[in-house]
């Protein structure tokens, strides 16, 4: 049996100010993860609906013999909603309690730095904006940085 060891050379550890990201699609749409938050990504082949639940949780999935939460980012960004079944999902714990985050695609690892940080603008929706850590000018893109903690706050 042979083990598998990831070698981290100077280029691949993101120094002061840098922060990777899993790059994670929503509708077509780019969005940044902190790979600080990323457990696994694994596919999601039923869920078991919660009932009188918030909308934008699906429902609860197992993950290696545990009992997730699954919410959907398209949902709680208020992208139209394909089918869940079969979906990719990225485990992350948060606050004690582990979910599923169902997201379309899971891209390529940004390495992100303070510099191509950009103000969010004033008429981005205020209900989008409260989900973003920030916004990234990658290239000729802007990518926003989600934010774990309003994206796993179901109070508000």
């Amino acid at each position: 049996m042979s083990a598998a060891v990831a070698v981290h050379t100077t280029s691949d550890v993101p120094t002061a100010g840098e922060e990777s990201y899993f790059t994670v699609f929503a509708g077509g749409e780019a969005f940044g993860l902190s790979v600080l938050h990323t457990q696994t990504i694994f596919r999601i082949t039923s869920v078991t609906p919660i009932p009188l639940g918030p909308i934008d949780i699906v429902g609860l999935v197992n993950l290696r013999g545990k009992i997730v939460t699954a919410v959907s980012l398209r949902r709680r960004l208020g992208i139209p909603v394909d089918e869940v079944h079969n979906s990719l999902a990225i485990g992350i714990e948060h606050k004690g309690e582990n979910f599923a985050l169902i997201v379309d695609e899971v891209g390529d690892v940004l390495t992100l730095d303070a510099s191509m940080k950009v103000q969010i603008p004033a008429h981005f929706d205020p209900a989008r904006s409260r989900f973003m850590a920030g916004l990234y000018k990658v290239g000729n893109l802007l990518v926003p940085a989600l934010n774990i903690e309003a994206l796993f706050d179901f109070a508000n």
